[in-house]
């Protein structure tokens, strides 16, 4: 008698299904720590080849990976460098960037998410982007709110854009939906797993 091998049940098809178990599974992993430190390398290496001085960033909710560890030693080498975090628009939806600093004053938004407080705002020239999952050339799935899309869209000039996300919410049949804007390049604890051709 032959046995089958195991298989893994394929991940829902459903985007609001899909979001909720590949959340599910970034909290309950046993080795987050261990990825996210790998991550926080990967992202130090990966940002020795930008040319980059302003980045926009996130606050890390829900198990994502904390990035401000790994820019805070980026900007610590050149005082023009500057981290900003999202503030949201109320009127638009859309994200705005204020700068960022180990201390500086915060407070929550209407999501219960913390945001600098009456810091200055700036244009990122690149902007890290958190991701739930990803799939091939720089898809995303993100919370489903749409703010990125939204101010990928409206600003200009666009900065690069990187996704983070652990390699766990790698979705191979992933695809773009006509509103996404794909990201330039994705990271994860395994490395630059995409990055657009320049």
């Amino acid at each position: 008698m032959t046995s089958t091998p195991f298989k893994l049940p394929d991940p829902p098809r459903d985007k609001a299904v899909l979001r909720k178990q590949l959340q599910a599974e970034r909290m309950s992993m046993s080795d987050r720590h261990q990825r996210s430190v790998h991550l926080q390398e990967v992202l130090m290496v990966w940002l020795l080849t930008r040319r980059e001085r302003t980045i926009g960033a996130f606050w890390s909710i829900k198990g994502e990976f904390d990035a401000l560890p790994a820019l805070y030693r980026w900007s610590e080498s050149d005082p023009s460098r500057r981290i900003g975090l999202p503030v949201i628009d109320k009127k638009t939806r859309q994200l705005r960037f204020h700068v960022w600093y180990p201390g500086c004053p915060m407070e929550e938004d209407a999501y219960g998410i913390l945001k600098p407080k009456d810091t200055e705002e700036f244009h990122p020239e690149l902007l890290l982007v958190p991701c739930v999952g990803f799939g091939p050339k720089g898809v995303r799935l993100g919370y489903g709110g749409g703010f990125y899309d939204r101010t990928l869209a409206s600003l200009d000039p666009m900065p690069y854009t990187a996704g983070i996300g652990y390699g766990h919410g790698f979705i191979p049949w992933l695809e773009a939906e006509p509103h996404d804007v794909p990201l330039d390049a994705m990271l994860t604890e395994e490395g630059t797993v995409w990055q657009r051709d320049a």
